[in-house]
């Protein structure tokens, strides 16, 4: 589910870059994509999409 949250926000341009969207909610982008990847996904910059 947090996945797909954070694909709609970037898709639908609610942010920019992941960073920007981390700094909103008072995360870090690198343990974010961590924990992430922990589960088997991999953030695609050019896409910004995790997949």
């Amino acid at each position: 589910m947090l996945v797909s949250a954070v694909n709609m926000l970037l898709r639908d341009d609610e942010f920019e870059t992941l960073e920007d969207l981390c700094a909103s909610f008072g995360r870090d982008p690198e343990e974010m994509k961590e924990f992430l990847r922990q589960s088997g996904y991999e953030y695609n910059v050019e896409q910004k999409q995790f997949k």
